[in-house]
């Protein structure tokens, strides 16, 4: 039988095999009406991440960052561009696809953790996987908990978790349907430095487990520089795309 090809692979002129990008913005703008008039808050975004690849983003407040890294999840819609994610054009799809192409393909870590405070640690990490369909979701979701160290923290609620037990949950829950893209904006913003640290480490030993392509979205240029390339922005425009993989 003949093989075919990695979905996530191309072939080079010279016959090695070249990563396929993952995400692929190409003259991205996003304009927002106010009461002074337009705000320009994108401005014009180019931008090609491999799959595998790990990607810190870094800028000034109000340079544009978690713009766009919600206009690569699918949550806000450019005004003009093209957004193509994990192989999905994603202005060709209505609100229901967009949710379904998130519960497949991104997983998000925000600063804020965004646990729903009257589920268990369990229960958190379980709906979005019974809303993906998943027959095993509390099997996976325990798993998930137990891989970030969490196993005895599996019936507490968010308010009986510290700071980063809940960024641990969150993770697990953005990883526990293996998804081929991990956003994360400025996941220790809310966190001590040691237990920042901890949860950095825990992000970067999961997205190398499950080969996943990670955004880090940080005001720490010493963190960013973890990653294999740093991109900046400033006004909206990405000024530095630091040195791309061959």
């Amino acid at each position: 039988m003949m093989d075919l090809p990695d979905p996530q692979q191309s072939q080079r002129p010279d016959g090695a095999t070249a990563a396929k990008p993952i995400v692929e913005l190409s003259d991205v703008h996003l304009h927002l009406a106010s009461a002074g008039g337009k705000v320009n808050i994108l401005r014009g975004l180019d931008l090609s991440v491999n799959a595998g690849e790990t990607i810190g983003v870094v800028g000034p407040s109000g340079s544009g960052k978690s713009t766009m890294m919600m206009v690569i999840a699918g949550l806000e819609r450019p005004t003009s561009g093209t957004v193509r994610v994990a192989g999905s054009e994603l202005a060709t799809l209505n609100e229901d696809a967009l949710a379904l192409f998130r519960r497949r393909s991104v997983g998000i870590v925000f600063q804020a953790f965004h646990l729903v405070p009257t589920m268990s640690a369990v229960e958190n990490v379980a709906v979005p996987l019974e809303f993906a369909r998943i027959d095993d979701a509390f099997e996976r979701a325990r798993a998930s908990l137990e891989t970030v160290g969490l196993g005895d923290r599996l019936t507490h609620y968010p308010s009986q978790l510290s700071g980063g037990e809940q960024q641990r949950v969150a993770i697990a829950r953005a990883f526990a349907t293996e998804p081929n893209l991990l956003l994360a904006d400025e996941p220790t913003g809310n966190l001590d430095g040691d237990t920042g640290t901890q949860v950095i480490d825990i992000l970067f030993e999961r997205a190398a487990r499950f080969g996943t392509t990670l955004l880090l979205i940080t005001h720490d240029r010493g963190l960013a520089q973890r990653c294999s390339r740093v991109v900046q922005l400033r006004d909206g425009r990405i000024v530095d795309h630091g040195n791309t993989p061959p």
